[in-house]
């Protein structure tokens, strides 16, 4: 699936709920209007990012305006509040219709619309299909997981970022839905050939626990696709369950973000309270703390890479700086701007950037990312399993 939005809520904004914060949106804001970001591809290195972390707020009275503006003249809300956005230059700012947002809201209830498979560009610039659904529309057609991705809809995928491709995949910003068809060109082993797919509403299972070995005191991965309602309880309750003496290799690569609320339950699976980030709107400093009671115990290993964005760099900076985990991998995509939506006429929603959020040691992540403890490219799971068990946590 593509990435979400970090947000605190009450759900329902545009059913008349609180307006909520979004940490940095990564799974659906931007996706959902076609309107991402057009960097180099996150996968690439932190020496071809150029993230802005200066980005001026866009004043929300200004668009407040234009949108009445458009309203009264008959003319689109959200094409008139696009444009104020556009002229800001905030990079991570996004305008949703209510369909749009509606769905946005489903993605970080971990459910979406697409076709059932994750991308990743490789080291030659590649798109490949990383993985496929269990039952959804590309496993019932055959592909599978290192199936290159040529086209879409005819149109050469080439040097699109990745998450560009996956909001293609979903049909966002096209007014696609459940049933609309997309056509997929593939290649494998020398041969290339199309498929045309249905788009099917889908679940995400968000977390994934597997042992790593046969042992009773074999290590744990545990692998969060993103972190949607209900899986920062999944993270801490696999690390509860897990055997004693057994290490955890916590994977957040490629994982675009989600709710920061979760992010914040996982990070106290391994954390006995205090410190998980501080973060600003408007210049007004907050503070996120993790529960007391954690396992502080345990060898942790965190996995990541270019695709770890948002939610999940928080996540990481406080295990990196608490000293509770090693990282191991790439840097990390460097996605720490904030992010509050504002309610407009007709049911439409701007979401705006207004602050930035720093590690328990006052680290700016944003156009920054994260440098793991141990960079790795290829064979960085095997690296990673390496340093769990010279930690003492098993194989």
């Amino acid at each position: 699936m593509s990435g979400c939005s970090h947000r605190f809520r009450p759900r329902g904004l545009c059913r008349g709920a609180a307006l909520t914060l979004v940490f940095g949106c990564a799974l659906a804001t931007g996706a959902a209007t076609g309107s991402l970001p057009r960097d180099p591809d996150p996968g690439s290195g932190p020496q071809t990012r150029a993230v802005s972390s200066t980005v001026a707020p866009v004043d929300r009275d200004e668009i407040e305006d234009a949108a009445a503006e458009a309203e009264a003249d008959g003319k689109s809300v959200k094409d008139a509040a696009e444009e104020v956005v556009s002229r800001s230059g905030d990079r991570w700012g996004a305008v949703y219709d209510e369909r749009e947002y509606e769905e946005f809201e489903q993605a970080l209830d971990g459910s979406y619309t697409g076709v059932g498979l994750s991308a990743r560009r490789t080291d030659r610039g590649e798109v490949t299909v990383s993985r496929v659904q269990a039952g959804g529309p590309a496993d019932r057609a055959g592909i599978r997981a290192g199936d290159l991705l040529r086209t879409l809809d005819g149109r050469a995928v080439g040097k699109r970022p990745v998450a560009e491709v996956v909001a293609l995949l979903r049909g966002d910003g096209t007014g696609a839905a459940e049933g609309s068809r997309v056509e997929l060109g593939l290649a494998r082993e020398g041969r290339s050939w199309t498929k045309t797919l249905q788009r099917a509403r889908l679940t995400v299972d968000a977390v994934t626990v597997r042992r790593l070995g046969a042992e009773p005191s074999s290590a744990v991965l545990v692998k969060v696709a993103a972190f949607t309602k209900g899986a920062g309880a999944e993270v801490r309750e696999a690390v509860r369950e897990a055997p004693a003496g057994a290490g955890i290799l916590l994977d957040l690569r490629a994982n675009s973000g989600g709710l920061v609320a979760e992010a914040v339950v996982a990070a106290s699976a391994f954390l006995d309270g205090g410190l998980v980030a501080t973060y600003d709107v408007r210049g007004e400093q907050q503070a996120l703390y993790a529960d007391p009671g954690g396992d502080t115990d345990r060898p942790v290993v965190v996995l990541v890479d270019g695709g770890t964005m948002s939610a999940a760099e928080l996540l990481t900076g406080a295990l990196q700086d608490r000293g509770r985990a090693v990282t191991v991998g790439s840097p990390t995509f460097g996605k720490g701007s904030v992010q509050m939506p504002s309610e407009l006429p007709g049911g439409s929603v701007a979401e705006l950037t207004v602050g930035h959020y720093r590690t328990p040691a006052g680290r700016n992540v944003d156009g920054r990312g994260i440098t793991p403890d141990l960079v790795v490219g290829a064979g960085a799971q095997q690296r990673a399993e390496t340093v769990l068990s010279g930690l003492g946590g098993g194989s």
